[in-house]
């Protein structure tokens, strides 16, 4: 029989596994569209399917109380990664995007110990500071030692992700994990719907079936059903335990960049994956209490 935590972390890799693909598949896109019209597009096709999901599920209208709520997710998942992101993958590669956000589940768990008060124990904090050092110490090894400007714009998307994620695994607690994401989605509509406006460019629509394809990924997937299954997982398995899950988001989006974009495998690509995969299975063993 399958624990509720365990059940966690198997559906929230369901939802990684969705996101893995939005940096390669982000680079493939900004070959041919400007990266705030990807930023804003993708968020308004992603909302007018939410909006049908909504109406058809007869989804009730939240609360006023939790409006805000709905705004820090939107905030976060809805703008400020797919801005911050999309830009840098105008910069740098998908694969090192990749290594720099895999800092994101300690990131994810900090946000959730001081906004949700999870106390996790000393050896989850070790375990989770072990894999962000795993993932430092690839990045800067394949960055020769310094970072960069794509890194600051990645730490920032990664950071907005994690402010988005953790706001909306509480709130998927009390609420349709389906139905969080949507209404985020939907509150942020009219904005988007602007922005799209100023940034779309004529030119777009002679775009080939390759960019339209990727443009339309990124929408409804990566920004709408991914979080089906990730809110989900942190609501069922708790923010701290399953944010470990994200540490192997970072090589999945390797793979994808292989597969896509014919970026290399490398043997140090594989090494870091089995540590890092090391530390997600040993954080799972640590205790996490919940005040």
């Amino acid at each position: 029989m399958v624990n509720k935590e365990s059940k966690g972390m198997l559906i929230g890799f369901i939802g990684i596994l969705i996101f893995s693909l939005t940096l390669p598949v982000s680079k493939i896109a900004v070959l041919s569209f400007n990266p705030y019209f990807i930023a804003f597009g993708r968020a308004v096709l992603a909302g007018l399917v939410a909006l049908a999901y909504l109406v058809y599920k007869k989804e009730a209208i939240p609360p006023k109380g939790d409006f805000t709520k709905f705004v820090v997710i939107a905030l976060g998942v809805v703008f400020g990664f797919p801005i911050f992101t999309t830009v840098a993958m105008t910069h740098g590669s998908s694969s090192h995007g990749a290594v720099i956000l895999g800092m994101m589940p300690l990131a994810t768990t900090v946000i959730g110990v001081i906004r949700f008060q999870e106390r996790p124990s000393l050896g989850f904090w070790l375990v989770s500071l072990m894999g962000a050092a795993l993932v430092m110490l690839y990045a800067l090894l394949k960055c020769s030692g310094s970072f960069t400007y794509v890194d600051g714009l990645l730490v920032l998307g990664g950071i907005s992700a994690c402010v988005g994620y953790v706001e909306g695994g509480e709130l998927s607690r009390k609420m349709n994990p389906r139905a969080v994401i949507s209404w985020a989605l939907v509150i942020s509509l009219p904005i988007n719907i602007v922005m799209t406006y100023y940034t779309f460019n004529s030119v777009y629509l002679d775009a080939g079936p390759i960019a339209w394809t990727s443009f339309v990924y990124l929408s409804l997937f990566p920004m709408f059903l991914g979080f089906f299954f990730w809110y989900e997982g942190l609501a069922y398995g708790g923010i701290a335990r399953v944010s470990q899950v994200q540490l192997m988001q970072p090589f999945c989006t390797l793979v994808a960049a292989s597969v896509l974009l014919g970026d290399p495998l490398t043997l140090m690509n594989l090494v870091f994956a089995v540590l890092v995969v090391s530390m997600v299975i040993l954080s799972k063993r640590m205790l996490v209490k919940r005040i």
